[in-house]
């Protein structure tokens, strides 16, 4: 479709081109995402790294915090926690207030994980970016900020937390 015969977004809604493009965005981002978990080097599992993220997120938290924010049952969270308690990667505590209840905290090693596999994302969307020319990285950077004004920060907050990306 030609630039003079795309439609107004404010007349019929996005131009099919358009939409293809975020697809194709979206696609390329979770690319990045998942390529990423290859810095997990066979560590953690998806669903264990899922938590990391979680707990790196919450920071000390009721197990029970944890579980809700991945959408998962309780029963869930304490075999994966089980593994990275074990692992090393997990730190199980308790709470003063209420003995029964089970905190989860990353240990050195789960942060330096984390910290691994989210600098990984860093540097490789810096080396693509560097491959655009300035006027389109920032058009580019610009085009993103709006996009996510418009959806707004609760957007992926019914997803349950850290999608593993």
């Amino acid at each position: 479709m030609s630039k003079t015969a795309r439609q107004s977004p404010t007349a019929a809604g996005p131009a099919p081109d358009d939409v293809t493009a975020f697809q194709t965005a979206a696609r390329d981002l979770v690319g990045v995402a998942l390529r990423s978990l290859d810095a997990l080097d066979g560590q953690v599992s998806l669903p264990q790294f899922r938590l990391l993220l979680a707990v790196n997120d919450l920071g000390r938290a009721p197990s029970s915090q944890v579980a809700h924010a991945l959408g998962l049952g309780a029963s869930s969270v304490t075999r994966l926690a089980d593994r990275l308690h074990a692992s090393g990667h997990l730190v199980r505590g308790t709470d003063a207030g209420h003995r029964s209840v089970v905190t989860l905290e990353l240990s050195a090693r789960g942060r330096e994980l984390v910290a691994q596999v989210l600098a990984w994302r860093r540097q490789e969307l810096e080396r693509i970016l560097d491959r655009l020319e300035p006027e389109q990285r920032a058009a580019t950077a610009a085009g993103l900020r709006a996009f996510h004004q418009v959806i707004g920060d609760d957007y992926t907050q019914d997803l349950h937390g850290p999608m593993p990306l």
